[in-house]
């Protein structure tokens, strides 16, 4: 190519040179006039095949490109996929830990809980069951007494933390040995023998109990303040006719005046009414909501809302 001319926007080779002249002009040949224009022709064509290449080029680096971009969202699907997986043995690992809250490490038949209120639970036939709601737990073990040391065997847990700042010293070193917060409420329960698995710390929840099961629960009953004899034994009263006046609430004789000369511990009077212990036993667990340490138990118990309970297996 080194003999080639660039004339007039074109390449002409040797073979057309011959028929240039030495002043530029073009020398008719034996095809006349249509031979530049079938030169310039075949320039175009070698021209198109030239930008048809680059095209192609063009068209092969977009498609390496469109490649590399879905290649990158195949890996980015991957990634997503991958991110999904491992959500998804998170969760399976959450679940297996919720489950091993379920499970049952030891059997302590006792919890303390608050009673929440009552409501009314339907069976599958349409049976109306009356329950009380009472958060259960969790409490954790603060003491464990035994024989050896103690002259009897209990165990000692606390329900509801309360702040350092008012709990005394003693109390704070007391929990310190069980390595829990201070507790608002103890209460020791006695054990007849040693319970498997049970140590200082150790957190007691509602999965002790099941559905089905029946439990003795203690409490105080409402408070009613100073109330009279007729109100709090259920006293009669006194006749209202036949000329007596003024006796239809009054309380009567309460004892002799000479011998022996002072009322009788225990006598039926007027005083303060409620606020005073009271078990019923034999109640059944209708339902258990574990996940929000909640117990259904068929029927009422003593005491108003927001009270301390105690929970004993049957």
């Amino acid at each position: 190519m080194s003999n080639d001319m660039y004339i007039n926007g074109f390449y002409m080779i040797e073979d057309d040179l011959e028929n240039i002249s030495k002043d530029g002009g073009v020398v008719e040949d034996s095809q006349g006039e249509n031979a530049p224009i079938e030169k310039e022709v075949k320039v175009s064509e070698e021209k198109e095949v030239v930008t048809d290449k680059s095209s192609n080029q063009d068209q092969n680096k977009s498609m390496s490109k469109s490649k590399e971009s879905i290649d990158l969202s195949n890996n980015e699907v991957q990634t997503d996929k991958a991110s999904d997986s491992d959500i998804e043995e998170d969760s399976l690992n959450e679940e297996s830990v919720k489950d091993s809250k379920s499970i049952v490490d030891f059997n302590f038949p006792n919890l303390i809980g608050k009673k929440i209120g009552m409501t009314q639970l339907f069976s599958n036939d349409g049976t109306v069951f009356p329950a009380t709601v009472i958060e259960a737990g969790p409490c954790t073990v603060t003491q464990i007494k035994n024989f050896n040391n103690d002259g009897y065997s209990s165990v000692q847990i606390g329900y509801l933390d309360k702040k350092e700042s008012k709990t005394t010293k003693a109390l704070l070193g007391h929990f310190s040995k069980s390595k829990s917060n201070p507790k608002k409420i103890l209460k020791e329960f006695k054990v007849n023998d040693k319970i498997d698995n049970l140590s200082l710390g150790c957190t007691i929840q509602v999965n002790q109990f099941s559905q089905g099961d029946f439990v003795n629960i203690t409490g105080f009953s409402k408070g009613k303040g100073f109330a009279g004899h007729m109100k709090r034994h259920g006293f009669g009263g006194g006749r209202a006719s036949h000329g007596k006046n003024s006796v239809m609430r009054k309380s009567g004789s309460v004892g002799a005046g000479t011998s022996p000369g002072r009322i009788f511990p225990g006598m039926k009077m007027a005083g303060r009414m409620g606020n005073n212990r009271v078990s019923i036993k034999n109640l059944q667990i209708l339902n258990i909501d574990e996940k929000n340490n909640l117990i259904f138990v068929k029927g009422s118990i003593p005491g108003p809302n927001n009270r301390i309970v105690f929970l004993t297996k049957s």
